[in-house]
């Protein structure tokens, strides 16, 4: 999958993956895709709650060995 950002959030625990996303996404423009890459166990709950709560869109989530990668898409707006 494309993506306009990367974020490599590997051994960084609950809050500073969300952190650091939320951070990221307020500087790319309407329809960006930000890459997360995270191993913390608690992303799998906190970045599908933080993008449904900001209206960011999580457009995919790959899985590999516990390392997840979450394709997150700015509002088109």
């Amino acid at each position: 999958m494309e993506f306009d950002d990367e974020i490599d959030a590997r051994s960084l625990l609950c809050p500073l993956p969300v952190l650091k996303a939320r951070k990221r996404l307020k500087g790319m423009g309407a329809g960006q895709v930000l890459k997360l890459v995270a191993d913390d166990p608690a992303a799998v709950i906190d970045v599908p709650h933080f993008c449904n709560e900001q209206g960011y869109v999580l457009m995919k989530v790959v899985s590999d060995a516990g390392v997840r990668q979450y394709f997150i898409r700015t509002p088109l707006e």
